[in-house]
């Protein structure tokens, strides 16, 4: 069904290929055991990766004063935001590479709304539910909003609700999904931000669309050159990270038809059993689990998946597609195709 739906939008094309699509991750950007709460070092860190891997310049960004396109006045200012309109109109051009998308998870966002109610199970005729799901977008929206917020210094972004643009599911699975306004954002010079989204269901009557789902939906619609998942842990590990004797897996490799096994570490190797996963009580998306399957999809495509933690030195390099299968000094973990 994603092939045909890939196979019936319109045929826009990007001006140049797009580079990457970036996940980030909701464990990693906000704190997941407070509800509504923003994780601001990591989103800060993660944005100003993005902004350095999208630099065109040698340096440490297109410009040595950063461009703030965030121009609105938040609650507690005492004064307008100051807007230096002679400056800016003065700036020729960005020096980004914009062929970048960004989606990213709920976390703390959208999860507790959604469980609450039982948005993901559907049922719109109950009261509980359809408040749920009004909750549930308004929680998610508002979340998307300070993101692109967050991005705006210095990266021309645009929100973008999965809702708003009309992508609906039947029984949970992606059936409706126009990407015509990414296509055209993406040729104006925008870098579109989606998120995990209450959508319509054709059967359910609503549910949870997740950000990985998307992110596999994209992949097959734009041909990245490779994605990247941004976490709170370092990788895929063989069982929970928070066990102490938790491996982080290396390399993953996936087969045409959608097998996989472990490459990297070697003690593990040709394992496709011995993963264990844990999801939190309260995430309606599925975790790690969802995580990996869509990752297995995207790499059957030919493209490599690069998942690892959130505000390091391995993720400014997971952004800047400097990660090989060689790179012994990378930590995080590679999902490729065996091809």
């Amino acid at each position: 069904m994603a092939e045909e739906m890939a196979q019936a939008q319109p045929r826009l094309t990007a001006p140049r290929s797009v580079r990457c699509i970036v996940k980030l991750g909701g464990a990693a950007i906000t704190n997941k055991g407070e509800l509504e709460s923003i994780n601001e070092e990591n989103l800060r860190s993660a944005c100003a990766q993005l902004r350095h891997a999208m630099s065109e310049s040698d340096g440490d960004g297109a410009m040595e004063k950063v461009l703030g396109m965030d121009w609105s006045r938040k609650p507690g200012d005492p004064v307008d935001p100051a807007v230096d309109a002679e400056w800016i109109a003065g700036i020729a051009r960005l020096g980004l590479d914009t062929n970048f998308v960004v989606v990213h998870g709920a976390g703390s966002f959208g999860h507790f709304q959604a469980s609450r109610s039982g948005v993901h199970k559907g049922g719109l005729h109950s009261t509980l539910v359809k408040a749920g799901f009004v909750a549930t977008r308004i929680s998610v929206t508002s979340l998307n909003q300070e993101i692109v917020r967050a991005l705006a210094r210095g990266i021309p972004s645009v929100g973008m609700s999965p809702f708003a643009c009309g992508w609906s599911t039947q029984q949970r699975k992606l059936a409706s999904a126009n990407a015509s306004q990414i296509f055209q954002s993406l040729h104006a010079g925008f870098v579109p931000v989606l998120h995990g989204d209450a959508v319509l269901d054709e059967l359910l009557d609503c549910t949870i669309l997740s950000g990985d789902v998307i992110i596999r939906h994209l992949a097959q619609l734009l041909s990245p050159k490779y994605v990247v998942f941004l976490t709170d842990v370092h990788g895929v590990y063989d069982r929970p990270p928070t066990d102490s004797n938790a491996v982080l897996l290396r390399e993953i490799e996936v087969d045409d038809i959608g097998g996989w096994s472990i490459v990297k570490p070697a003690l593990l190797q040709g394992n496709t059993k011995g993963v264990e996963i844990s999801v939190a009580a309260h995430d309606t998306t599925g975790g790690m689990e969802t995580k990996i399957l869509e990752a297995a999809v995207i790499a059957r495509l030919g493209i490599d998946v690069y998942i690892t933690k959130a505000g390091t030195e391995h993720s400014l390099r997971a952004l800047k597609g400097d990660v090989s299968t060689d790179s012994e000094d990378w930590l995080g973990t590679i999902i490729r195709s065996s091809k």
